[in-house]
């Protein structure tokens, strides 16, 4: 048996019994025989006088209420709706007081009505509703009011409007996933910029040798402190990507990183390019003068490519650069202060420069701070597969193949001597990805034509002549044959992905004669080789630097 507050109705009624007019609902609570008002945990403390038929005007204070209120008898007979319900829902209380909810129903007004519930389950009822009158949708409650002897007498319904909030909600779920998409995106981007960067970094320098774990370790150490860095190695096995790294992890992150190729220039004109210039200093100088690299890397990093071949004259002046973080123009007489971090690369052997004169001794050691040597391809062969990997997957990305590499190729290429090292082998691995069908398996039939390897299947390694042998008679017949194929030193330098000075400065080593008739040149070359050698020959795709 529930203990219930008895509502009673102090408004006049008509013929059917229903309160007429906009009713005044009344409670009181249940009285004994004598007609007092029974004891319970709500009767007033002393001191409080309240008449037990004291009125309280529910009307007024339900049109006070935001939320809309609606109330019905134990059947389901509409007794009292507020203001707020007219005004969330769009219907007037004329058309619902004295109506049962199932009646409204049946007319469309409602949909989702919580008092049918109530009065079924004797219970609490939530719902969602909504209005067919405006399209309001509500957020509505409906409970019982129990009387005396345990019956529902009432049900009393309190209809919250939503439907700015659920346009609110949806307003937010939609900034909410633009947040989430600029939050993605930035997600994203960074994981592409780190992508891009292990690319640029893994391309040269992945693999699961001790050698390249140490010259990673190397980097790791060095890059937050700013001494200057000798990185030294083989053309192709990655210098400028170890830089490179140095400089995005160090604290010079997001400032200028300046690279030059010491020799790519006369000394003259390098000196200008490092240095800068002023208003006149020389014949055919621009007329406001120019800012060397070394301002121009001010406050970040410059990379001295191949400093190796930098002129005598030059050293001198990165000497005082390294030493009084100072230079000066050509032409001028102010030194001008300077904030840069110096990196060196080099693929010759600076020692023996010291030795036959060429290189600076005090420089030399200003430079060697802190070496970093990458060792070539072929004292790491156990890399080559990994690295193949890796450059088969980024020419697939690239290309949208799904090409793989056998054990036969994997085999091959582990005993090729690799003389442009890692750079020869993304060459020779995008040339393959380009040639082939979308899913081929390449094996050693479809690499051996791209390495240079005899008819018979032999490997190169296999010869008994020396490695400097074999490099030096792979470069001069790439070379030779680059320049009888394009007829200048500009294109074939271009198509091998090499400088021109760098091709002119190979061919003099290898006994190349540079001249227009570079056809009769190369015929000589081809003559004086081994004819099965020749025969079998198909230069690899070079980038030398």
């Amino acid at each position: 048996m529930h203990e219930a507050t008895t509502v009673t109705s102090k408004r006049p009624t008509g013929l059917d019994g229903l309160p007429e007019g906009p009713g005044l609902l009344i409670a009181e609570k249940p009285r004994d025989a004598f007609g007092d008002a029974a004891p319970g945990p709500s009767e007033p403390g002393p001191g409080v006088s309240i008449a037990a038929d004291r009125v309280l005007d529910f009307e007024e204070i339900g049109d006070h209420l935001y939320d809309g209120v609606y109330v019905a008898d134990g059947t389901g007979r509409t007794l009292y709706v507020n203001k707020s319900y007219q005004r969330i829902t769009g219907i007037d209380a004329a058309e619902v007081i004295g109506r049962t909810v199932q009646e409204l129903e049946a007319d469309g007004l409602y949909t989702n009505a919580v008092t049918p519930e109530v009065l079924r389950l004797k219970k609490q009822v939530n719902s969602v509703g909504l209005s067919r009158r405006n399209g309001a949708k509500m957020l509505i409650t409906g409970n019982p009011i129990f009387g005396a002897d345990g019956e529902i007498k009432l049900v009393a319904v309190i209809e919250r409007e939503i439907t700015d909030l659920l346009e609110m909600q949806i307003e937010l779920e939609a900034t909410q996933e633009k947040i989430h998409a600029v939050e993605a995106g930035e997600i994203r981007a960074r994981r592409e910029v780190e992508h891009l960067r292990q690319q640029v970094m893994g391309a040269d320098l992945v693999g699961v040798s001790s050698a390249i774990d140490k010259v990673l370790e190397l980097v790791r150490r060095v890059a937050d402190f700013d001494v200057t860095v000798l990185i030294s190695g083989e053309t192709g096995v990655g210098k400028e990507v170890v830089a490179n790294e140095i400089h995005t992890t160090s604290n010079r992150r997001g400032k200028p990183f300046v690279k030059v190729n010491c020799a790519a220039l006369p000394a003259g004109l390098l000196e200008a390019e490092l240095f800068g210039y002023e208003k006149g200093a020389f014949t055919g100088a621009a007329p406001g003068g120019k800012l060397g690299l070394f301002e121009l890397a001010d406050k970040g990093s410059i990379l001295l490519d191949e400093i190796g071949d930098m002129p005598l004259e030059l050293q001198g002046k990165l000497l005082r650069v390294i030493q009084h973080k100072e230079m000066t123009r050509i032409g001028g007489s102010k030194p001008i202060r300077i904030d840069v971090r110096i990196l060196a690369a080099t693929n010759r052997d600076l020692r023996r420069s010291l030795q036959q004169g060429r290189f600076r001794e005090d420089l030399y050691y200003r430079l060697n701070v802190f070496p970093i040597e990458i060792p070539p391809l072929r004292d790491r062969p156990d890399d080559v597969a990994v690295l193949a990997r890796h450059c088969f997957e980024a020419h697939n990305r690239k290309y949208g193949k799904a090409i793989r590499i056998g054990r036969e190729g994997l085999d091959l290429l582990a005993h090729y001597p690799w003389p442009g090292n890692v750079r020869e082998l993304q060459n020779v691995v995008e040339r393959i990805v380009l040639i082939s069908d979308p899913y081929a398996i390449i094996g050693r039939e479809q690499l051996a034509p791209l390495l240079a390897l005899d008819r018979d299947g032999d490997d190169p390694s296999d010869d008994a002549r020396s490695l400097k042998t074999q490099v030096d008679d792979l470069e001069r017949r790439a070379i030779a044959r680059a320049l009888e194929r394009h007829g200048s030193t500009r294109r074939a330098a271009t198509a091998l992905g090499i400088d021109q000075s760098t091709i002119v400065k190979k061919a003099k080593r290898l006994g190349l004669r540079i001249c227009d008739d570079v056809r009769h040149q190369a015929d000589e070359i081809r003559h004086r080789d081994d004819s099965a050698a020749s025969a079998a020959f198909s230069p690899p795709v070079l980038e030398l630097r």
